[in-house]
């Protein structure tokens, strides 16, 4: 006789906006593993939304609410700003929960490096929420790196892009660095966690940092190479006011190369109202496949499919068999130093260029 599965994985979502709406909540919902039990969010818009799109959850407006019913929830997602991600996911663990923390994991390496020992101490289950590690066509570049199918990889572009001049009043438009602000913590701690991946450990790293928008208090375009101890070069761009863009990849091996355009569609559509469980949901249409080959014969290829889901079922295989969490926090922690980094260096090198030169005045 089979052995019953286990009940499902209680779960509360701290946040509705898209984080909670469009990465976290439809995944729980579409997967028996898990239930969805709790979404706090205190704004009146995305209440009414929650309330009809997930009646069987309770939509409460804070999470001291959500520490009152903890006895009754087995896990945390926590898709609230940067700034209030450490303190939310060190009180779930105090409160026996196991805890997804989305990107970026904290707004500093060494409050990322506080939470994992806080998982240690308290023997919870931490993770985070690196889901284009599923989009598929870095599944794709990923199957062609491993195969071997480019040769030695060179060179790795890749681009995060879009034109949007009008931001949207949000946390996003008016954090700080130092609250978790600015492209290289929203979409940095994508392409270079990709990079990471694929490469691996990076020896030599440097940045250009742009603010366009009148007023904007982080940076929304950026520029980073990163050397890696394999060999790889990589150039990353993300830029919120690109009004051409550029190719989503660009990967140049020894033996041949891969170049694609456009997103990964599972974010478009899930913002459009589909479900994980459609059939062709994560499918990349013909038109939109790479091409991979060496010069005229290049010809396209099939793109892997996108499947944010995997993050859960790996998740839920951690929790119930003990298997391998789906992302290593201490990964997340690397590229938060990366981020660091390229911070400081940036700031330094600008100081330098505004200190007035000494020479004619010795």
């Amino acid at each position: 006789m089979a052995d019953a599965a286990p009940p499902p994985i209680r779960t509360a979502v701290v946040g509705f906006g898209v984080s909670g709406r469009v990465f976290h909540a439809p995944f729980l919902a579409a997967d028996p593993a898990y239930s969805l039990d709790l979404i706090v969010t205190g704004d009146p818009a995305r209440v009414a939304a929650a309330a009809q799109s997930y009646p069987a959850a309770s939509v409460v407006a804070s999470v001291a609410e959500l520490w009152a019913r903890a006895d009754d929830l087995d896990l945390a997602v926590i898709g609230a700003p940067p700034a209030t991600h450490a303190d939310i996911a060190a009180r779930a663990m105090d409160a026996g929960l196991d805890v997804v923390v989305d990107k970026p994991f904290a707004v500093t390496a060494a409050e990322g490096r506080d939470l994992i020992a806080h998982a240690e101490r308290t023997g919870r289950a931490l993770t985070v929420f690196q889901n284009r590690r599923w989009d598929g066509d870095f599944r794709t570049v990923s199957e062609l790196v491993r195969s071997g199918r480019l040769g030695a990889v060179r060179r790795f572009e890749s681009r995060f892009e879009w034109y949007k001049p009008e931001m949207r009043a949000s946390w996003k438009a008016e954090a700080s660095v130092a609250e978790g602000g600015g492209i290289l913590f929203d979409l940095g701690t994508h392409l270079i966690d990709q990079a990471l991946q694929l490469f691996g450990p990076v020896v030599e790293a440097r940045a250009e940092l742009a603010v366009n928008r009148p007023g904007g208090a982080a940076e929304d375009d950026a520029f980073v190479a990163l050397r890696h101890a394999s060999g790889t070069i990589s150039h990353l761009w993300m830029n919120s006011l690109a009004p051409l863009l550029g190719a989503r990849f660009h990967v140049l091996g020894s033996q041949s190369g891969y170049t694609s355009f456009g997103l990964d569609g599972q974010e478009a559509a899930l913002g459009d109202g589909a479900s994980p469980l459609d059939e062709d949901f994560g499918l990349t249409p013909v038109e939109r496949w790479g091409r991979f080959g060496v010069g005229g014969s290049a010809a396209p290829l099939p793109s892997l499919r996108g499947d944010y889901g995997a993050f859960y079922r790996l998740l839920a295989d951690s929790i119930h068999e003990g298997a391998p969490l789906p992302v290593d926090p201490a990964d997340s922690v690397v590229v938060l130093e990366l981020i660091e980094r390229l911070h400081l260096e940036t700031a330094l090198h600008r100081a330098d260029e505004r200190t007035p030169s000494m020479k004619g005045h010795q």
